[in-house]
């Protein structure tokens, strides 16, 4: 096996695969990079198990072959050689040879046919969506999923394809996230299916703003093709709760407020919150919203946001991280916010998108 090809190019393609790779596996092949040759390409795969990543980058490649290589150690020698052009080869008892200007290196390897095989989804009908479009659903959702491994549905978002739409949510229990968009798809598609936080992480790392992802199902895996980058995720198996059925209807009150202010506020008055006492108290009054902390032994805070409000006095407490986090993952320059008793959530909707935020008790 011996190909050529620039630095940055061999660099770019390890950065993609290498965050798959397990370190810490019991299997030593799930540390390795898999790298093969196509024609006039380079095939670099990374995989724990779980899900994996395959990269195709441009290359000369004068004998064809393949070899599997530790990833990091991988990683940390292209990093370090000048940026030039690298010679790469491998024998056929695994030891791979990587020269660069007057830089040496010698790797002992192993053959592919100890690699784990990844799944492949041919003839299956696909959802192609905007790298953009996708990237922010997912910016808009995957900060409320949960991270508690007993709660293993929660742990991914949930998708649903259906009637030229695609929704997105997640949901820790205290909160839930849900967009969605309108989406050109075959007739008579229906999906449902929880994607692990693990592939969340990789779309989140490599989506772009320009091009296409296709997105392609079978019952156990889905697969993400974007640019010259695949993602292969194994699915979370188990049923996502009717997340529809704890959305409110209405609120009783509804208020408009500058989502910048708003979060400015959050974050300040989050200063003096404690692991003990995590909530900070939000009241109404005409014409303004007050958003206060005061802590035994730590000190008070307060803020004051003027605000369109007519209504009564209300007073409800929040964990303020769970306002800062979709505060700072919108776009809109106001806010609807809507409130209806200190025992009820509280809730932003916009047109496609609602988050709903359960209230803690006010000390």
């Amino acid at each position: 096996m011996k190909f050529q090809l620039k630095k940055e190019s061999l660099l770019k393609g390890i950065q993609t695969v290498q965050n798959v790779t397990s370190g810490r596996s019991t299997l030593p092949i799930l540390s390795n990079v898999l790298i093969e040759t196509l024609k006039n390409n380079v095939r670099l795969v990374g995989t724990d198990l779980d899900i994996g990543v395959i990269c195709t980058i441009d290359a000369n490649i004068t004998e064809e072959g393949s070899v599997t290589i530790p990833g990091k150690k991988f990683g940390d020698i292209v990093r370090d050689l000048p940026n030039s052009e690298i010679h790469f080869s491998a024998k056929k008892n695994s030891i791979v040879t990587i020269e660069c200007e007057k830089s040496f290196f010698r790797i002992m390897g192993l053959p592919k046919d100890e690699f784990p095989k990844l799944p492949e989804l041919r003839d299956k009908e696909t959802l192609t969506i905007d790298q953009a479009i996708l990237k922010e659903m997912l910016r808009m959702t995957s900060f409320a999923i949960c991270h508690d491994e007993a709660r293993y549905v929660l742990n991914g978002i949930y998708m649903v394809a259906e009637n030229g739409k695609i929704h997105l949510a997640a949901t820790d229990g205290r909160r839930l996230a849900v967009v969605s968009r309108e989406l050109s798809m075959p007739k008579g598609l229906q999906k449902k299916v929880i994607i692990s936080v693990k592939a969340v992480n990789e779309l989140n790392r490599l989506l772009e703003d320009t091009g296409s992802v296709k997105v392609a199902l079978d019952d156990n895996h889905i697969i993400f093709s974007l640019n010259d980058t695949v993602i292969i995720s194994r699915l979370i198996e188990g049923e996502f709760p009717n997340y529809e059925g704890v959305i409110p209807k209405e609120s009783k009150e509804r208020i408009k407020i500058d989502r910048e202010k708003f979060l400015a506020s959050c974050k300040r008055v989050s200063l003096l919150t404690t692991q003990e006492a995590q909530s900070v108290r939000v009241d109404l009054i005409k014409g303004k919203m007050i958003i206060s902390a005061n802590v035994p032994d730590v000190g008070e805070a307060r803020e004051e946001i003027e605000i369109d409000y007519k209504g009564g006095d209300m007073s409800i407490g929040f964990n303020p991280n769970y306002l800062i986090d979709v505060l700072k993952n919108l776009n809109n320059q106001e806010v609807n916010f809507e409130l209806t008793d200190a025992e009820k959530p509280g809730v932003i909707r916009d047109e496609d998108y609602v988050y709903v935020v359960l209230p803690m008790q006010l000390t």
